[in-house]
């Protein structure tokens, strides 16, 4: 079930285990075990409230809050590339914002509920609206932004990848983000490991598990920012930026996927290793592969 070398071998149903400060106990009661109780250490899950504070019935929730900070990161970013590029004026990148923001959380929902769970929303239509809850994915939200990009681009008259390079180095923040909200509602945990870091999720079972959402939060969101900034700090050909993006983007995420537990309704695709968050990266990677090849050849 676990195939990472990282994984414990001798997890069988009949073991128990026993929570010790800064460890786990496993033990197994069956007569003549050859196993004996072995102590997992372990880091404590920081039980935070779902729910950051409320006002009378209004309730707001960290993982909203954490969808405004990236806009808010997104929006700030924006100001000093506008400064520096001059490529839009600051009313034009309104609109973008707005299109952008309408592609995210439509894409990112309608994307989660086709890659990853309709039969479940199909049962029950009226859960499709309890975003809150998470169920959301990153490829639909880029599916959705893609598309509020091609439409302002239409709209103000620029060209399509040129507007997806200036947004590019915007986003990765709001995947940081994005990644601590998964941790805080204690969701996406990641597989059994014996590392010191591991954690015992709420809903992830009793046994230590690697904090996949932190793994993805720093790759995804601090390292993906630093690089693609950096490369787009200099003036490069269309669609270089965009490139370095989807490419980066498929390279951490596929590797997060090695430490990530998969969805359990529907486990491993195949191989016991790939998953559909990986069958996902795969196309990305070829975009962001061709749009670096296509502006090699352009400069």
């Amino acid at each position: 079930m676990w195939p990472l070398p990282s994984a414990p071998s001798f997890f069988p149903a009949q073991y128990t285990s026993r929570q010790l400060s800064g460890g786990l106990l496993l033990s197994c009661p069956t007569a003549g075990s050859p196993h004996t109780p072995k102590v997992l250490p372990m880091l404590a899950f920081p039980e935070i409230s779902p729910i950051a504070f409320s006002i009378g019935a209004f309730h707001a929730r960290w993982y909203g809050i954490m969808y405004l900070l990236g806009f808010g990161a997104a929006w700030l970013l924006a100001r000093k590339r506008l400064a520096d590029t001059g490529y839009i004026s600051s009313e034009q990148f309104e609109l973008v914002l707005f299109y952008g923001i309408c592609g995210v959380m439509f894409g990112a929902r309608l994307g989660y509920i086709l890659f990853y769970d309709l039969p479940s929303y199909l049962h029950n239509p009226l859960a499709i609206l309890k975003v809150w809850e998470g169920g959301m994915s990153f490829h639909g939200g880029l599916l959705g932004v893609l598309l509020g990009m091609f439409l302002a681009a239409r709209k103000l008259g620029l060209p399509f990848f040129g507007l997806v390079d200036f947004v590019a180095p915007l986003v990765p923040p709001g995947l940081f983000f994005g990644r601590m909200g998964n941790f805080i509602n204690g969701e996406l945990w990641g597989r059994v490991t014996e590392a010191p870091w591991g954690m015992v999720f709420p809903h992830g079972g009793p046994l230590p598990r690697h904090p996949s959402q932190l793994y993805e939060a720093f790759f995804e969101g601090i390292a993906l920012f630093v690089i693609v900034w950096a490369f787009s700090s200099k003036k490069r050909p269309i669609g270089a930026v965009s490139g370095v993006f989807a490419l980066g983007y498929g390279i951490f995420r596929c590797l997060a996927e090695f430490f990530r537990e998969p969805d359990e309704h529907i486990g491993y695709l195949f191989g016991g290793f790939f998953t559909m968050g990986m069958a996902l990266c795969l196309p990305l990677m070829a975009v962001g592969v061709w749009l670096l090849y296509r502006a090699r050849r352009a400069e």
